[in-house]
């Protein structure tokens, strides 16, 4: 599955916010240096969609860059 996730850094508060479908609004305290937000993203994709699924696998397919990314995620069961 994939998801599209627009990302803000440098927040206030961290959110994850569903907007539609498969389309997501995430904050996240981190600055965009050393790959610090794109992991906390990640973190939270993972706390929020696949809660309590330590075989899922997240990743960053598009947007590595970008405030506005594509997240595969895939749920092994």
């Amino acid at each position: 599955m994939y998801i599209k996730v627009d990302v803000t850094t440098d927040a206030k508060e961290e959110r994850f916010v569903k907007k539609g479908d498969d389309n997501y609004a995430v904050s996240v305290r981190e600055k965009p240096r050393q790959n610090l937000a794109n992991r906390r993203i990640l973190e939270l994709v993972r706390e929020n969609l696949a809660a309590g699924e330590k075989r899922a696998e997240i990743k960053i397919v598009s947007g590595h860059h970008s405030p506005k990314k594509i997240i595969s995620l895939e749920l092994h069961i």
